[in-house]
């Protein structure tokens, strides 16, 4: 698909927010229920961001990013982390070929969109070489750099149960994705409809509404998007406000949390203020757009001492107070 033209960045806002209607369309042919699970995604696309999806399993994580790849025409890959994955398995590796020549084979991370299912059953070595491609965008074997394809984007699942014999991943880690979005079960009526189309036979055919190139047009377009004195304020103050030892802290914080989020979080909050306004068919985000946002991107940014553990404090609840 060709790069867009518009005669405005106002019609190219008004041509974003329509591609996302007609994405969600789309999606919910295969997807039943989780909206806003699907809109912090697309937002995270857009904004060049990747994103951890958290939830128990059987509540369609990888079919959910597999069908968003199909909508939006992207090379899809997934890989599945376990714990005797190498690094040299994510990102390739040299391989002597018939004319005795070392050349380089291409690991499963050169894709547009990858799917790291499961990514604290890998250890600490594995999933750092994920995690260095994600913030570096490029993969280096022997010396040698090689470019990850544009758009890229990372998708990781992670199972909150069953934490024998996983490798968390630390603070530092976590702050590469810019959405931490938890999927809660379906509702009853929900569930209904799953039951009904997933045991009955139906084929299902997606258009693709997306292609790379409009993809990348439409990131760039995001930063371009103009936001108001006052709503870059509360968003760095609210990023702020979650550090403890800053003056800016409330007594929930000072009470509960042990860090708080860095810069990184005043960054994507913006971001994804931004993409929520255009996609929402708002020219410019406003305070409402930047706490759409604030759970997904605090959530794994801030880290609750001991006091908020015994008495049940959830980094929500510190959030929610602050908002």
């Amino acid at each position: 698909m060709a790069v867009p033209s518009y005669s405005s960045d106002k019609e190219a806002v008004d041509a974003l927010a329509q591609a996302y209607h007609d994405m969600k369309s789309e999606i919910g042919k295969v997807i039943v229920g989780q909206d806003d699970v699907v809109k912090s995604v697309l937002i995270a696309l857009f904004s060049n961001g990747h994103s951890l999806l958290v939830g128990v399993p059987g509540l369609a994580k990888t079919l959910l990013v597999s069908t968003i790849a199909e909508v939006l025409d992207l090379d899809f890959k997934r890989i599945q982390f376990t714990p005797d994955l190498m690094p040299s398995d994510i990102t390739g590796s040299e391989i002597l070929d018939d004319n005795r020549q070392f050349r380089f084979s291409k690991g499963p991370i050169f894709a547009n969109i990858v799917l790291a299912d499961e990514i604290n059953r890998t250890p600490p070595k594995t999933q750092a070489a994920l995690l260095e491609a994600m913030q570096e965008r490029v993969v280096t074997v022997s010396g040698e750099n090689y470019a990850l394809p544009k758009p890229f984007f990372v998708l990781a699942t992670q199972n909150p149960i069953e934490q024998e014999g996983t490798y968390p991943l630390p603070e530092a880690q976590l702050d590469r994705f810019m959405f931490n979005i938890t999927l809660d079960y379906p509702s009853y009526e929900e569930e209904l409809n799953i039951v009904k189309t997933t045991t009955a036979v139906k084929q299902t055919d997606l258009r693709h509404v997306l292609g790379a190139e409009e993809i990348i047009f439409f990131q760039t377009l995001i930063r371009k998007i103009p936001i108001a004195d006052n709503v870059l304020e509360y968003a760095v103050k609210l990023s702020a406000s979650t550090r403890p030892a800053k003056s800016m802290a409330t007594d929930k914080v000072k009470n509960y949390i042990a860090w708080g989020a860095g810069p990184r979080a005043s960054q994507y909050l913006v971001l994804g203020a931004k993409c929520h306004a255009a996609i929402s068919g708002k020219y410019s985000p406003d305070i409402e757009d930047v706490q759409a946002v604030a759970n997904n991107v605090l959530r794994h940014r801030i880290v609750r001492n001991f006091k908020a553990e015994a008495e049940g404090i959830t980094e929500e609840d510190v959030i929610g107070a602050l908002l």
